[in-house]
């Protein structure tokens, strides 16, 4: 088969973080690219192609509704978004500008990521909870005002989605879950909203197998509704708009409001075929075979470094990974070696093939492998490669 990035001039990688975004998220099985295809063949009205959507995705998720976007970041948007304006088109017309409306987002301090800007696109205010540790129910509670419409979690680490939740019920506060890497663990599909999540973002191109550039969100029928109304292609005439009602709750809405806050994060045909095919896939996979392969893959790599001169290979066990597989720690003597965790890492990149592995740890002169995306044999080349950078068998 030709490869279309040697004809772009664009060399391939071994991706060995993960599901990253940079490094082009995963690999999609042939039943989703043959998909994405079949679906490119033909016109659709893409409301119609969102309510089947929904109907799908609560399926699988437990939810009321569901909704497809361009990724788990445009799902975070759209998200805060509905949870400011709920069904009212007035304030849809005026978003971002939420000045004089309630818009204040509550997260606990040890929930706060890179991601969370998404709330400040959506013209949400983030309050912050707590300190390094987690907060208290309590300290969750006291933030609460007449202008909270939304309390984020992350679930990993902080407070709980369970006493979360319980707080979030007494004052009636939505709970939005940010759960776009979640779904290494399969149970993650169906657990968030059983624990009483009003809205939950996954990413598509990540442990799903999804276009890279797309994701869904799953909740109430309500809140659906709003993030369809901020999303879809309003340029309609709403006399004879034949969008499905159960989708957008029209007899809600007092007037159809111009082009929503998630014009811009529009999904496709293409990717909502995509995206509800990997995700039909992903409940029938065999993740536990999945787990133990990329576990061989881990254990080669160790064990083929283990007991090299100015070395340290070890296996990081799920346990302290925090999710579903293992990761493989590898780390240099820089000083015996006289090259840094940069001049390592740098090296793996630069070489041939090119291998791209997690940076964190380049200070203490250590790269950390992550197995999801590793093809077979990928685990010897980085073998070898490191054996090479280090002028092991000269």
């Amino acid at each position: 088969m030709t490869n279309i990035y040697e004809e772009l001039g664009v060399p391939t990688v071994i991706n060995a973080i993960g599901t990253f975004t940079r490094l082009s998220g995963t690999l999609m099985p042939e039943e989703v690219v043959q998909a994405m295809v079949a679906a490119s063949r033909h016109f659709v009205c893409i409301e119609d192609l969102q309510y089947r959507a929904s109907q799908i995705i609560a399926e699988f998720t437990g939810a009321e509704a569901g909704y497809v976007t361009s990724g788990a970041q445009a799902s975070l948007v759209l998200s805060i978004a509905a949870c400011i304006t709920g069904l009212d088109p007035e304030k849809m017309d005026r978003m971002p500008h939420t000045d004089g409306m309630p818009n204040k987002v509550i997260m606990d301090k040890a929930h706060r990521t890179h991601y969370d800007h998404a709330v400040e696109v959506a013209g949400g205010h983030i309050v912050e909870v707590g300190s390094a540790a987690p907060c208290t129910p309590e300290e969750l509670e006291a933030a609460i005002t007449e202008q909270t419409v939304a309390i984020l979690n992350l679930p990993r680490g902080g407070i709980s989605l369970a006493d979360t939740v319980a707080v979030a019920r007494k004052h009636a506060i939505p709970v939005i879950v940010d759960g776009a890497g979640r779904l290494d663990n399969p149970d993650n599909l169906r657990a968030f909203i059983a624990q009483g999540a009003d809205l939950v973002v996954y990413s598509g191109g990540k442990y799903i197998r999804g276009p890279q550039a797309s994701g869904f969100v799953c909740g109430r029928r309500d809140l659906i509704a709003a993030i369809a109304w901020q999303h879809l292609d309003m340029d309609a005439v709403q006399e004879v708009w034949t969008a499905p009602r159960e989708l957008l709750g029209v007899e809600r809405m007092p007037f159809m409001p111009r082009q929503g806050l998630g014009r811009g994060y529009k999904a496709g045909k293409e990717e909502i075929v995509g995206l509800l095919t990997a995700l039909r896939l992903y409940v029938k996979r065999d993740h536990a075979a999945e787990v133990a392969r990329c576990t061989a893959q881990v254990n080669t790599i160790v064990n083929a470094l283990t007991g090299i001169p100015h070395v340290t290979a070890e296996v990081i066990p799920q346990s302290e990974t925090g999710n579903a597989f293992p990761l493989a720690r590898i780390a240099i003597d820089q000083a015996a070696l006289n090259m840094t965790g940069n001049d390592f890492i740098l090296a793996l990149k630069q070489g041939d093939p090119s291998i791209h592995p997690l940076e964190r740890e380049l200070e203490q002169g250590a790269v950390v492998i992550h197995p999801f995306g590793l093809q077979p044999g990928d685990d010897e080349l980085i073998v070898e490669r490191v054996q090479q950078i280090i002028g092991f068998g000269r």
